[in-house]
């Protein structure tokens, strides 16, 4: 049987950083700390026991981490994805992500996997696995794709079984489960087609497994609220063929109602499950309850049910993490080892002379290594910068002499049509070499000579989405020196991790550059819409005097400021409805607002640019937050526009850097007038929301008051 203890809540504020709330929650190199990966920009390591962090690392705005913070513990390190492509490594030293070791891969991963005495593995969505370290040495190799087209990874776990790692992964495409069983001793990959069985129309909602010698136990839960298993084995008897499995009944109705809404499966050990489901009528917070099933006629299996709003489990050691809403709750818990004797009360807690009494949850099978080439714990345990050294000392692949005898010696047109020709065959294993050796190429020509600058074909390779600012700083030190916007837009929409020196070299050619420069050149203008068609100039004035975000301007009491309002000339009035730049240079910079960032780089740059740019700068992100205060949803129309956070973000940090430049120059003063207008809006609109939010919850009390009195009342709320 299961013993739970008090539960408690670990986390309630990091969680509303990320869209879709927590990533993962994974052990640390201690047994009572552990990694909590948010699905915006942060990792959290907290300590249980004090039920308090310990340390906190983010990545830079605009980057998005896509894959959870794991431990490398032969290292003592922790490894993040950001980005799909663009891996960390720290440890708790480091205190800036940015500063830390950075390898950008080839190919978009999926989940970084790692257990206690071996080498982490890396899992890539296209179904290939490689080691952390034979990674690392060459992060642009080529991956293979391993599942089908239009096959999607579900759900991963890693085990140690006699000594060797083991993957497993389930994918699903149309409709269709498949599991793919990968041994690392022998290098063998074996495919397997999970029949769903009587219940064809079913769909699984969430996988888990147990390993013993012989078998994988994989238990899935449906959508009809039912446990099935399927056994794998562990020793396949012909691992190039497909073979069939068919999955059982295990366990039956075990959540009831609308299964998918937040439903949760995992193992605990081979003899307990923990199922968390939220069923349409359920109603209390909280109901556990126990029971016992006979499993093979052996041993019970000990179900612990958990009835609320949940919809991720994870547990480690004898904690379970349950994440419902926006908070994470951990519930400490015990399993004994069920038996029908316990069950009845007649188990005999006597032991034969001679037996040995080993503690629970001891790894009998820690591994020595694999033939994926681990390391011993000695070898493994270096510094980041020494292997920073050893990754940049690697020895280059050797490039396609036939492209790169074109690049250093034929005209910029026969240069293009050769790269085409290239772009336009099927990729080879050494493509992403061949890219990047062309491209440093072409821009050791760009230096050598000064009049060759091949702009369509760098803009070709762009676009291929290999490249990235660190394989080929050159490409933007030169298209800045040519003042190439349409490249410096495209990198920046293309590279994730442009260096904020950089993007402010950026911003200022977009701001200095003239209006007949920008005629002659096609840049993209997906970002910008018309905003000439969106309102009629002439009742502009009535709607930013009635629309500034749901805030009405004749509640302000700032009397000076609109008494500076009402003096403001006509022409400057047609100036404030109309966009202060032209379209080209919108778009321009819009790329900048959609850049990742660090505020503390950014900050020191951006004080170099010259007054005049920051104002028209300034200008342009104000018109902006007045067309997103025109409708409800609080957005600019268009594919990729600027959003709202992005809008403010740059004001502020704009007004930081140079506010007491800004604030001399008599041009600006209407300027910082209405944006002192619009800060005063925002902190109005913020407050009666949470009023609003305050409301709610006190209804949700006296709701919940009124279900425990189970009596007929009627309630009065006073909102304001």
């Amino acid at each position: 049987m299961a013993a739970l203890e008090e539960e408690f809540t670990l986390s309630s504020v990091v969680l509303s950083a990320g869209p879709e709330g927590l990533l993962g929650v994974e052990q640390s190199d201690k047994t009572d700390q552990f990694l909590v990966t948010d699905s915006g920009r942060t990792v959290i390591l907290y300590k249980v026991s004090d039920q308090k962090p310990l340390g906190s690392w983010s990545v830079k705005q605009g980057q998005v981490i896509t894959c959870p913070a794991v431990c490398n513990f032969q290292t003592r390190e922790y490894i993040v994805v950001h980005d799909n492509k663009v891996l960390r490594i720290w440890n708790n030293e480091d205190v800036n992500l940015d500063k830390v070791f950075k390898a950008t891969l080839s190919a978009e991963v999926y989940r970084i996997l790692s257990v206690q005495g071996t080498e982490p593995l890396v899992l890539f969505k296209e179904g290939a696995v490689r080691g952390l370290e034979a990674l690392l040495a060459d992060p642009q190799q080529k991956i293979e794709t391993v599942i089908s087209d239009e096959e999607v990874i579900k759900w991963t776990k890693f085990f140690i079984v006699f000594r060797h790692p083991v993957l497993i992964f389930i994918t699903e495409k149309h409709g269709n489960y498949f599991a793919y069983v990968q041994m690392f001793n022998s290098r063998i990959l074996t495919k397997y087609t999970l029949l769903l069985g009587q219940d064809e129309n079913s769909v699984i909602e969430s996988f888990t497994a147990s390993v013993d010698r012989k078998f994988i136990s994989l238990m899935s839960l449906s959508s009809d609220g039912c446990i099935y298993e399927t056994l794998i084995p562990i020793r396949p008897t012909d691992p190039e063929k497909n073979q069939t499995l068919v999955r059982s009944l295990l366990l039956k109705a075990v959540v009831s109602g609308n299964t998918r809404n937040g439903v949760a499966l995992t193992a605990l050990d081979q003899d307990h499950v923990a199922v968390l489901g939220s069923p349409q009528a359920a109603s209390k917070a909280w109901a556990i309850r126990a029971r016992l099933r006979l499993k093979k006629k052996k041993l019970f299996l000990g179900i612990l049910f958990f009835w609320m709003l949940i919809y991720m489990l994870w547990y480690y050691g004898e904690n379970l993490f349950m994440l419902h809403g926006k908070s994470l709750t951990v519930i400490p818990y015990k399993c004994e080892v069920s038996s029908l004797a316990s069950a009845l009360g007649k188990l005999k807690h006597g032991q034969d002379p001679g037996t040995h009494v080993m503690p629970r949850f001891v790894n009998w099978e820690t591994p020595q290594g694999c033939g994926l080439g681990f390391q011993n714990s000695e070898q493994s345990r270096r510094i980041l910068r020494r292997r920073k050294i050893e990754v940049s000392l690697q020895p280059e692949v050797p490039p396609s002499k036939q492209l790169l005898s074109t690049i250093m010696e034929d005209s910029e047109k026969h240069i293009e049509v050769e790269v085409r020709k290239f772009l336009a065959l099927k990729q080879t294993p050494d493509f992403h070499t061949v890219i990047g050796d062309t491209v440093t190429g072409l821009l050791e020509r760009c230096k050598a000579e000064p009049s060759f600058y091949p702009r369509n074909c760098l803009m070709q390779l762009i676009q291929t989405h290999v490249l990235s600012y660190s394989l080929c700083p050159d490409l933007m030190e030169i298209a800045l020196i040519k003042k190439d916007v349409q490249l410096l837009q495209l990198c920046l929409q293309q590279f994730p991790d442009i260096p904020e020196s950089v993007t402010c070299a950026c911003l200022k050619i977009f701001l200095s550059i003239g209006d007949d420069s920008l005629q002659e050149t096609d840049v993209s203008m997906e970002s910008v819409f018309d905003y000439s068609n969106s309102v009629h100039d002439e009742k502009m004035e009535e709607q930013t005097e009635i629309l500034q975000n749901g805030f009405n301007p004749e509640e302000d009491k700032c009397s000076n400021c609109d008494q500076e309002l009402n003096k403001k000339p006509q022409d400057e009035t047609k100036e404030s409805t109309s966009c202060p730049v032209v379209p080209k240079r919108a778009a321009l910079l819009n790329a900048i607002l959609h850049s990742a960032y660090s505020e503390t780089f950014l900050l020191p740059h951006l004080k170099d640019i010259p007054a005049q740019h920051i104002t028209l700068f300034l200008k342009y992100l104000y018109f902006l937050y007045l067309k997103c205060s025109e409708n409800a949803t609080m957005t600019l129309p268009g594919i990729h526009p600027p959003t709202l956070n992005q809008i403010m973000d740059w004001i502020c940090l704009l007004l930081d850097a140079n506010f007491t430049v800004v604030v001399m120059m008599p041009e600006a003063k209407r300027l910082l007038i209405n944006l002192y207008k619009l800060v005063k809006s925002q902190i109005s609109v913020y407050s009666e929301l949470n009023k609003i939010e305050v409301s709610f919850r006190e209804l949700q009390k006296l709701n919940q008051e009124k279900n425990n009195r189970g009596l007929y009342s009627i309630e009065v709320l006073e909102l304001f």
